[in-house]
């Protein structure tokens, strides 16, 4: 497993980490594999909005939340976050353990990979932490078995996805752009949603060249879609209504669910923009879960 000795003496007090946000800015369906899972190309970005997360010296793996949606996670013992520090103490034969904080900012069961991530920053703080290195595609394949997001939360860089969540490439360079993201407020089940979806596949559709511009990228994205889009209104009419209101905001380039919802984006140009679109939302649906945001440079 190429497994550095731990070096205890030189462990860190406390880190902390922000677990951004994953944005499926696109998401095809291309196939269905005999044992039921379904592969993938999307293209995904991480913005800068997310949870925070810090880790100090325990006992044993303990997790502490708060935050505005920390009521909503499931108990300790079924937590991905837990898991995720288990399976590395275990597979890295640390002798301590870790006290997990977790400030829970983003919506639960939203679409946007908030328990992947959460999961894959956890296990990138207790590596520093632990001391423990281990070979990168092997650590990759084994963070696949947690989650099929988790591999590209690890890599935390812009990347399409393809197979069941295990093939992450490098896309074009991509411009700047500012996300306003909305959440109507109900939790979604994934695997729902993916049984819903009609069996239509939809190509690989990675960009042939990299978009010179913001305005451009929305062009390639609205030749492109989620293809998850159709089945989750078709549980949650509450996502056609974002969708909706999204596409009635001025200077929006694109709406779009991201992943198998119910967070959808509108995606802005410029910051003004963007802000003005989060003001006249909030307005409009006070109720709702709605933050401005840009891609993470």
């Amino acid at each position: 497993m190429n497994l550095k000795p731990l070096r205890l003496k030189k462990l860190e007090n406390k880190l902390t980490d922000i677990a951004p946000a994953k944005i499926n800015l696109y998401l095809h369906i291309t196939g269905k594999r005999k044992d039921g899972y379904h592969e993938l190309d999307s293209l995904v970005v991480f913005p800068e909005i997310g949870d925070n997360i810090s880790i100090e010296k325990a006992d044993g793996i303990e997790l502490s939340s708060h935050g505005p949606f920390s009521d909503f996670l499931p108990s300790t013992s079924e937590n991905i976050v837990v898991k995720a520090a288990k399976w590395l103490k275990a597979l890295a034969n640390v002798k301590v353990g870790a006290k997990i904080t977790l400030c829970k900012n983003l919506p639960v069961a939203s679409g946007i990979g908030g328990g992947s991530s959460d999961a894959a920053t956890v296990i990138s703080l207790l590596r520093r932490f632990w001391n423990v290195s281990l070979d990168q595609n092997k650590l990759m394949n084994l963070a696949l078995s947690l989650g099929a997001d988790i591999p590209v939360c690890l890599k935390r860089q812009s990347s399409y996805i393809g197979g069941v969540g295990e093939v992450l490439i490098s896309p074009p360079t991509i411009p700047a752009f500012w996300l306003v993201l909305v959440n109507p407020g109900i939790p979604i089940e994934t695997a729902k949603v993916f049984s819903s979806h009609l069996p239509k596949f939809s190509p690989i559709s990675r960009f042939n060249k990299p978009p010179k511009d913001v305005k451009s990228l929305a062009v390639l994205l609205s030749e492109r879609q989620n293809d998850l889009e159709n089945s989750a209104i078709s549980l949650f009419p509450e996502i056609a209504e974002a969708l909706n209101s999204l596409a009635n905001i001025p200077n929006i380039l694109i709406s779009r669910m991201s992943g198998s919802g119910a967070t959808c984006f509108g995606l802005f140009g410029d910051p003004s923009s963007a802000k003005l679109a989060e003001q006249l939302l909030k307005k409009e649906h006070p109720a709702w879960w709605i933050k401005k945001t840009r891609l993470i440079p």
